[in-house]
């Protein structure tokens, strides 16, 4: 049998078989890691990706032999501790993920061995509260003026016992929590669907996400009335989290639970014909991607999936298929537009590119690299200034483009976002103010001239 150097095929995945006893096996993972390793070992490809890869191939190098067979187990933490779960090595680099005979995943041997250290009881009670996004989202809005004055960057009475107490940086931007919930804001003032729109006769309920529900929810308004004024139905909802904390911290049975949970209460929209439509892409990639991975024996996660769209995925199917509401004003600003991780690990292509080149005389710069941010990980004191290392890139590219900052820095990740106008902010003789940060979708309500605009 000839063995072919990489694979052209198209990357697939297994389902995670959490439940089985030998997924947290320690010597069974100490193999499968070995194994792993000394295949990226011999390829390095992903040397410019995030830091999990520079971390293991330093370790290889300053070990006795040169070899994986001189590093000790013990010392693959950091390794793993470096790693955000973005995909990109799986989707966009690796040469011997699956169907390869390789069978290379490296993601997913990461989220085992957070899975296993997650059952041994080695996550923190405040790590874990971290990623209690709803929790902490509830408490963060019924108490939102003196939440977001104890988050502000600057305050250095709070954010200096945060770090203490948290872990969180006290250099980290770090979001505000919105007066009330999106999904109570939404339904207080509802928008008029356009029953002229070309795709009129549309029904979608958007899936409001922790971010737009709790932080921010300019970014859910303007989905909201983007979809609207091109004739869509929009029915605001947030049964849960999908998890996506959780999952960082390799607690799968708390993700499946969030699965079940949303599934249950957005299904009978589906089978009333209607599309679930999600504007941030880590909650698109879970719900599209990930719960049928985890769950692979229900049917119900299977449907949802399938009936489960991107925001910037949902515009571009109705500027396909029906076509978009015209009148579009202007954007002459400059944009930088970061295609964030979880959107490409979609695989649908760069959609919030396509639909922000629909905006008359905007020149979009796109950029396809890491911002560094990977959720809750990059505010932790321990990672903040590797997000901001493995960000660089993208920070001097957004810099470059705008060097006044009188235009935006979008990203359909907010977080990402935030991340890299912190960065531009801060970077070393820049003068001028930073672009403001905002999510693709609000330039479109803006030229729209809509609610929830930039």
């Amino acid at each position: 049998m000839t063995r072919r150097e990489g694979s052209l095929d198209a990357p697939t995945r297994h389902a995670i078989d959490w439940q089985d006893p030998a997924y947290t096996d320690p010597e069974k993972i100490d193999a499968e890691l070995r194994r792993v390793f000394d295949i990226c070992h011999g390829c390095r490809r992903c040397f410019n990706l995030c830091d999990s890869f520079p971390r293991l191939f330093d370790l290889i190098d300053e070990a006795p032999t040169g070899e994986l067979d001189s590093v000790e187990s013990k010392d693959f933490q950091p390794v793993i501790d470096a790693c955000t779960l973005c995909d990109m090595c799986f989707m966009t680099k690796c040469p011997y993920v699956p169907p390869h005979e390789f069978d290379l995943d490296f993601p997913h041997l990461m989220l085992r061995v957070r899975h296993a250290e997650f059952r041994r009881g080695e996550v923190s009670a405040m790590d874990k509260k971290l990623a209690d996004t709803d929790g902490n989202g509830k408490l963060g809005t019924t108490f939102s003026p003196l939440a977001n004055w104890a988050c502000k960057r600057d305050n250095g009475l709070t954010r200096p016992i945060m770090e203490k107490v948290a872990g969180i940086d006290r250099k980290a931007e770090l979001p505000a929590f919105n007066p009330k919930s999106f999904v109570a804001s939404a339904k207080a003032a509802p928008v008029a669907v356009n029953k002229a729109a070309p795709a009129a006769g549309r029904k979608a309920v958007l899936y409001a996400t922790c971010f737009s529900n709790w932080n921010d929810a300019a970014i859910g308004e303007a989905t909201r009335q983007v979809l609207a004024h091109n004739g869509v139905e929009v029915e605001v909802l947030h049964p849960a989290c999908c998890g996506m904390p959780y999952m960082e911290q390799g607690d799968l049975a708390e993700v499946t639970k969030r699965a079940k949970q949303v599934a249950a209460a957005l299904l009978p929209y589906v089978d009333k014909g209607w599309d679930i439509v999600a504007p941030v892409p880590s909650c698109a990639l879970m719900m599209k991607f990930e719960w049928p991975l985890i769950c692979p024996d229900d049917a119900d996660i299977k449907r949802l999936a399938e009936a489960t769209r991107d925001a910037s995925e949902y515009v571009m199917e109705i500027a396909r298929k029906e076509g978009l509401v015209e009148g579009m004003s202007a954007v002459t600003e400059p944009v930088t537009l970061h295609i964030a991780c979880h959107a490409r690990a979609q695989n649908m292509g760069a959609k919030a590119a396509e639909m922000l080149r629909l905006l008359p005389q905007a020149k979009v710069n796109v950029v396809e690299r890491c911002s560094g941010h990977g959720g809750s990980w990059g505010v932790k004191k321990e990672f903040f200034e590797v997000g901001m290392k493995v960000g660089k890139p993208v920070i001097r590219n957004a810099a470059k483009h705008d060097p006044e900052g009188a235009g935006y820095i979008v990203s359909e990740c907010p977080l990402a976002g935030m991340h890299i106008r912190q960065g531009v902010e801060e970077a070393e003789g820049r003068t001028a103010p930073p672009p403001q940060a905002a999510h693709p979708i609000q330039l479109i309500a803006r030229a729209y001239g809509l609610g929830g605009a930039a």
